[in-house]
């Protein structure tokens, strides 16, 4: 399983990369797996402020329908254009290509919540 060490995660499988004040937001390479092949991400909430563990929309694969869930709180700048016509990005590229949203956080200290790689790891291998 594709941990990086460079992101912080989220009990419910989201993954954040930092950019400043920017943060990229996805699902791990674990969630992908679990779900299956990905059909379907939707996101209404660009331009929405949204807080921590709150949903920002869904992402459906062949057999489920998953809610996701915000990892740090802030405005929900731009949605992950590509997987509109190739949703199978999540599963090919979940750390790259496969990001879902673009957030500018509203309290960088939310991230000292998040998980590093190696406590995410411990999670889902326990």
């Amino acid at each position: 399983m594709n941990i990086p060490e460079n992101l912080k995660y989220s009990k419910e499988h989201e993954w954040v990369r930092v950019d400043g004040d920017i943060a990229y937001v996805g699902i791990t390479d674990f969630a992908q797996s679990e779900l299956g092949d990905i059909v379907f991400v939707e996101i209404d909430t660009v331009g929405d402020t949204i807080d921590a563990d709150e949903i920002f929309g869904t992402i459906e694969a062949v057999k489920t329908v998953s809610d996701l869930f915000m990892p740090v709180g802030g405005e929900v700048l731009e949605l992950n254009d590509k997987l509109e016509d190739d949703p199978e990005l999540v599963n090919t590229d979940p750390y790259g290509d496969g990001w879902l949203i673009k957030v500018k956080m509203t309290d960088a200290s939310q991230l000292d919540h998040l998980m590093d790689a190696s406590a995410y790891g411990e999670m889902i291998n326990a």
